[in-house]
């Protein structure tokens, strides 16, 4: 993956070089993608992946896949099966190495026993609400629990009765002692576990006490063998904390942990929390819907597994927080696609053309590239025949200036075929709308050349009336008009209605008959499609995945 070259210019490479020089961990880069359960992943998962997984492999080391699955109340197999497949199609694999937090549960509670027995956690009897109003403020310390010098023995035996099921869901949890006075809210006595009654989707009902994320995260860690845990930038303020579990519980050989910042785009939300709002409330049709930035919903809409990986490292990895421009992205998709993606010619909304001199019997095939960037893609034959269809737009009844396509008297060229001329317009009587074209073709200039040397500036798709296959097309946008989503504070309000048109009746060469699930093209002059899971063998359905306009190049440009 040579895309991801550049990641070995970044900030967390130099820290693994500067371990290995030192002899840290044996010289060894071991990593792990840890993602929740509890959704699908989306583009800001991107980053994450590419730089566990990415560095790893850049490095000559090992990244595991575990699911932080502490949490059952939110997560499912479900969420499991398509994070798995979300990274397997991004490119990386975890060979035998997936793991699960609830595979150390038995771990963790004897962990946190021996904090109990070291004096450094204590069972508490404040609710969630009391809790939340005893740590305090970012300019006031916090107050300690009265059931904070609870005695060992007292705790012990709290702690086991917890995991037995004798006291209700959150009536007690088991927090760390540690500082309430701490500037760092986040060593103020912070919860470790808690009581929840709810099945877990691997465990069942074995446990109805569960670990905080703060603190299965960090032994999760060391008993994989972790030595870089590299986590956004927001738990840079839970370091300590996840460096004072490893110090308390005598970790030998501790991983580190390294923050670096999210991946956040202009037009894209990437909160868990609306992603299923805006799936549960029915603004989308799931979270595969190509207008959701869920990697799932990418992969639907046509995005490559290179182009996202190219996006990432072209974004950089810092240390600072920053939004990228939407149009890097559609960049790299374009980039990517203009290389590898089959040209077609698709008319979207189609205007009836008779060539009247043509023989209303003969059918021709030209032959047309495939990929004029690829000369090894070769060429494909495309029926010709007395009627065909171009676009409605390719035709101006009375053109300004500078319009170079067909009008009446004018003569075009169309692409692998023939130059044409309008000889009649052909109207509805009742509404006045084009219907029909009638023109004339001249049979010397077939292939696009003529002996007289004569140009034309305007060259036209088309599609044989005879071969078309008729297909729905859907045109996609940006799912937030505005760059910032939550402008305004109603993310509601700035869904874009347009986000979406559904076009039917379009009509494509011979050529996508055969198109699988997936296969992408170039339709000409319009973008660049692929085929939706909707589509049946008898009605194809097509998604756009961008637009030829590369707003990224112009900005580079400009």
């Amino acid at each position: 993956m040579t895309e991801l070259e550049p990641l070995r210019n970044t900030f967390i490479q130099e820290i693994i070089d500067a371990d290995r020089e030192a002899g840290r961990h044996g010289g060894r880069v071991h990593t792990r993608f840890p993602p929740e359960p509890n959704g699908y992943l989306h583009i800001g998962h991107a980053r994450a992946i590419c730089v566990d997984f990415g560095l790893a492999m850049l490095n000559g080391g090992l990244c595991n896949l575990r699911f932080d699955d502490t949490n059952p109340s939110k997560e499912g197999t479900e969420y499991v099966e398509a994070i798995k497949e979300d990274v397997r199609w991004l490119g990386f694999d975890w060979g035998d190495r997936e793991y699960y937090a609830s595979d150390y549960f038995e771990y963790l509670y004897q962990c946190a026993i021996k904090l109990i027995k070291k004096g450094k956690a204590y069972v508490c009897d404040l609710s969630p609400e009391e809790i939340r109003e005893y740590r305090g403020t970012l300019t006031e310390p916090g107050r300690e629990s009265p059931y904070r010098n609870r005695s060992v023995e007292e705790n012990l035996d709290l702690f086991q009765r917890m995991r037995a099921g004798e006291f209700p869901d959150g009536s007690r949890t088991l927090r760390a002692k540690i500082d309430m006075a701490s500037p760092n809210l986040n060593m103020r006595d912070p919860v470790i576990y808690r009581i929840q009654r709810v099945r877990h989707h691997r465990t069942g009902d074995e446990w109805c006490i569960y670990p905080m994320y703060d603190f299965a995260h960090p032994l999760s860690d060391a008993i994989e063998g972790i030595t870089h845990s590299l986590c956004s930038l927001e738990f840079e303020d839970h370091r300590p904390l996840y460096e004072w579990f490893l110090r308390e519980l005598e970790i030998e050989d501790p991983p580190q942990q390294i923050e670096f910042a999210r991946l956040e785009i202009t037009h894209v939300v990437t909160s868990k929390r609306v992603l299923r709002r805006l799936v549960e409330e029915g603004h989308v049709s799931g979270w595969d819907d190509p207008r959701m930035p869920t990697l799932a919903g990418l992969r639907r809409r046509g995005y490559t597994p290179k182009s996202i990986r190219t996006f990432v490292a072209r974004a950089g990895v810092s240390k600072t927080n920053a939004t990228i421009d939407i149009a890097l992205l559609e960049h790299c998709v374009r980039e990517d696609l203009n290389a590898t993606a089959p040209r077609v010619m698709a008319v979207l909304n189609p205007l009836r053309v008779v060539i009247t001199n043509y023989p209303e019997d003969l059918v021709e095939e030209f032959p047309v590239e495939n990929n004029p960037e690829d000369p090894a893609a070769g060429h494909r034959m495309v029926p010709f025949s007395r009627v065909i269809y171009i676009e409605r737009d390719d035709f101006m009844e009375d053109p300004p200036k500078n319009y170079f396509r067909l009008a009446p008297g004018r003569e075009v060229r169309l692409k692998g075929a023939y130059y044409i001329k309008c000889e009649e317009v052909v109207k509805d009587p009742e509404t006045g709308e084009i219907v029909e074209l009638r023109c004339t073709y001249d049979p010397e200039s077939r292939g696009g050349t003529t002996p007289d040397g004569r140009k034309v500036r305007g060259t036209l798709h088309w599609v044989s009336a005879a071969h078309a296959v008729e297909a729905e097309v859907r045109l996609y946008d940006h799912l937030f008009k505005t760059a910032d989503p939550l402008e305004g504070g109603d993310i509601i309000a700035n869904l874009n209605p347009d986000s979406l048109r559904v076009l039917t009746g379009c009509l494509l060469e011979p050529s996508v008959r055969q198109a699988k699930v997936g296969d992408r093209f170039q339709f000409l002059r319009h973008g660049y499609f692929c085929v939706d899971r909707d589509s049946t063998p008898e009605r194809l359905v097509f998604n756009r995945t961008v637009s030829l306009k590369d707003t990224w190049a112009k900005l580079q440009k400009a």
